[in-house]
């Protein structure tokens, strides 16, 4: 039976994971957020970690205002970076596993084709940056049994994503722009979370491993927008315009696929397409 530590426990995909841990057997879960457990405070951290005889670390907790951390670099630094590294030097100090979620921010968005964990980052925002940051702190200090997965376009019932942004606005508008050339997969929390839970004991390594996970397919934030409405019913048209047309403080990659095959043969397992774990969330509400 292993102690586990879930960090950001009331984020989307902390909050998915609390809800399966409930019939999971073979561990104890122990879920903090800011309010609880300051990830940045090593001092802490170690305490928490040690008194709680923690095995493993799930690290949910990030700063994801992609545009108010151009405004807020050294928060978004202690929590995306600084925190990582904590979490790793306790880690490998008590040979703990760690499982670090990160971005498809991480990557300059100007390619073609998806991207795979090999290709090389180039963030083009303070968000993205220090999200690098944090996996190459994580990857210096080097905890044994440790990963990093990751993932793109959150979605939930729980925390703020661009599903619920979207049943919002279309309540009140009948029309409704959106980008139409950031291309990306959506990725549902909750089939984040199974996974999570499904590969935590085959986790062995000696070196921290770097994983991609997404929902299949990939489709534009308004090709999104638009499956969002055809699945609830709502009558909604979605105007497709240019980044250009929505300046934004951060800079998006304008194509930011996560190929996820290298997670599927690894731990042998069966993928959803975004289409269908949107519609699976969307009957949850």
């Amino acid at each position: 039976m292993s102690n586990i530590l879930v960090t950001g426990g009331n984020g989307q995909l902390g909050s998915e994971i609390k809800e399966l841990s409930i019939s999971c057997t073979n561990g104890s879960f122990f879920f903090t957020d800011v309010s609880d457990l300051d990830i940045t405070n090593y001092t802490a951290v170690a305490a928490f970690i040690k008194t709680n005889s923690i095995d493993v670390i799930v690290n949910c907790a990030a700063y994801t205002a992609v545009d108010k951390a151009e405004s807020e670099p050294e928060l978004a630094d202690a929590i995306n970076h600084l925190a990582v590294k904590n979490l790793a030097i306790i880690a490998r100090e008590r040979g703990a596993k760690l499982i670090h979620i990160s971005t498809d921010y991480v990557f300059d968005g100007t390619g073609h084709k998806p991207y795979v964990e090999t290709d090389t980052p180039n963030p083009q925002s303070v968000y993205g940056q220090t999200k690098l940051d944090g996996e190459l702190a994580m990857q210096a200090i080097n905890p044994a049994n440790s990963i990093i997965i990751r993932t793109s376009w959150v979605f939930s019932n729980f925390g703020s994503n661009f599903v619920k942004t979207m049943l919002r606005i279309g309540q009140e508008r009948k029309e409704i722009s959106v980008v139409s050339d950031q291309v990306g997969s959506p990725t549902y929390a909750g089939d984040l979370a199974k996974v999570l839970l499904e590969i935590l004991p085959k986790i062995n390594s000696e070196q921290v491993a770097i994983y991609h996970f997404a929902n299949l397919g990939n489709c534009s934030w308004s090709e999104f927008a638009k499956a969002i409405f055809k699945i609830k019913g709502m009558d909604v048209k979605v105007h497709p315009i240019t980044t250009s047309q929505y300046p934004t403080l951060a800079k998006r990659p304008q194509y930011s696929v996560l190929e996820n095959s290298k997670i599927k043969k690894k731990f042998n397992l069966n993928m959803s397409y975004w289409v269908d774990s949107l519609k699976n969330n969307l009957e949850k509400r």
